[in-house]
């Protein structure tokens, strides 16, 4: 297992990649130089001491020494014998003597031997050759030196050119995102920071592609939105110019352009609301303690809707920015208002319940209605700005950015929302909101 866990910390890391394959090189190249000179050094070095060989009587008793002249050299003995003469005695092994019978001069300038020439090292025996080795030499040294960095080069070369490989498609990669091409990604290769970058970008890149998308579509369904009451005002005051215009004519179209108006202002400050939300780093407002309890109660009082909280539970606190959770009520009963009250035509909230509950750390805010409710296949689609249900802009109205703010102020308070069936008919909205520290209950 540590095993594991150590190659998993080395393939993590590029840099540590890289600095073992330099220092692994280095050393093996290092050992075959200091290799190479050691062997250098062994070959130039003096050599041995001579041997001197003795001859011994039966005794024991040396009868005479000497020294072999060279490597070709016999061994040669001046023996006394007992009458006072002097033995010549020439030894040689039968090898060395093997030259003579070839036609070599193995044994010029020695008495008795001639043809000996002491130290031809074009003579000697295979075992006793010293030939200096090509690397030894001076041009065979500089030879090695650069069969020894091809080798190096050879080794470094794929690590190199992977690295490289990798560094220039993430480079391809961003140049084409920086030329436009939102799409563009760069491969994932490998568990290095190469590969952590190129997550990051592909992150980042889809992350800036999808709020372009956003934006385009905020752009397209805003320049949509806004025709109509502009069409509709200047309607409005065409047929305030006309000749046969009555008093009662006249005020119903000045309170169309008032709606119209009123509609237009909505629409702009939704829109804008919506794009400082997107925002991440745009300034919200200020946060504290806002007390959901006494928000909800003047909400629900404005449109005539049912409060239900905890029986003893004066106060709901969270952490927030208090327009922006107004906002966020407002909304959700402004939908549950037009959509699933019980009697549009008089405008009421009949049969409209704002329910708020403490689930562990948290507050949830549910808004209820007794409407057609939502089908499945669209209470995702339904946070998305402008999206409605189909028919429902012809009869209520609306430009579909409400409950889109709901969750983008949601999301900015650290909590979500969801939409589910009501029981009986109808649909329920819930927020679930992060609870302050500091709540009364």
């Amino acid at each position: 297992m540590p095993i594991q866990a150590l190659s998993r910390h080395w393939s993590r890391h590029l840099y540590l990649r890289i600095w073992l394959a330099v220092v692994g090189v280095v050393t093996l190249l290092m050992l075959v130089v200091g290799w190479a000179w050691r062997a250098t050094v062994e070959h130039h070095a003096a050599p041995p001491a001579p041997r001197e060989w003795v001859v011994l009587n039966a005794q024991g008793d040396v009868l005479a020494s000497t020294t072999r002249a060279g490597p070709f050299a016999p061994l040669v003995f001046d023996v006394p014998l007992p009458n006072g003469q002097t033995l010549a005695l020439q030894v040689q092994r039968s090898g060395e003597r093997a030259g003579e019978r070839h036609g070599h001069p193995a044994s010029e300038g020695k008495p008795g031997m001639p043809g000996m020439r002491p130290g031809a090292p074009g003579h000697l025996p295979p075992h006793l050759r010293r030939e200096m080795p090509w690397w030894a030499k001076p041009s065979g040294f500089l030879w090695m030196l650069g069969l020894i960095g091809l080798a190096v080069a050879l080794g470094l070369y794929p690590v190199v050119r992977r690295l490289t490989q990798r560094l220039e498609s993430l480079q391809r990669g961003v140049q084409r995102w920086g030329e436009g091409d939102l799409s563009a990604r760069v491969p994932v290769q490998g568990d290095d920071e190469v590969a952590d970058l190129s997550e990051r970008f592909n992150a980042a890149a889809a992350r800036i592609e999808a709020l372009m998308a956003s934006q385009k579509s905020l752009l397209a369904n805003a320049s949509h939105e806004l025709r109509s009451p502009l069409a509709r005002i200047r309607m409005g005051l065409e047929l305030l110019n006309g000749p046969a215009t009555d008093s009662d004519a006249h005020a119903r179209s000045r309170a169309e352009i008032l709606r119209n108006m009123a509609e237009l202002d909505q629409l702009i400050d939704e829109i804008l609301l919506a794009s400082r939300l997107d925002a991440k780093e745009a300034d919200i407002g200020t946060v504290e303690a806002v007390d959901l309890v006494g928000l909800c109660a003047e909400e629900c009082a404005r449109v005539g809707a049912e409060l239900e909280v905890p029986p003893g539970q004066s106060q709901l606190e969270v952490l927030g920015v208090a327009k922006l959770l107004r906002r966020l009520v407002r909304n959700l009963l402004e939908n549950a208002r037009r959509y699933g009250a019980s009697s549009h035509e008089t405008g009421q909230g009949q049969g409209i319940a704002l329910t708020l509950t403490q689930q562990g750390q948290a507050v949830r805010i549910r808004v209820c209605d007794h409407g057609p409710g939502v089908p499945p296949d669209d209470r995702e689609r339904i946070f998305e700005p402008f999206f409605r249900l189909p028919g429902a802009s012809e009869r209520v109205g609306g430009v579909g950015l409400g409950l889109s703010l709901v969750k983008s102020i949601a999301e900015r308070h650290g909590g979500g929302v969801r939409c589910a069936d009501r029981p009986g008919g109808g649909a329920c909205f819930e927020v679930n909101l992060p609870q302050s520290k500091t709540a009364n209950t």
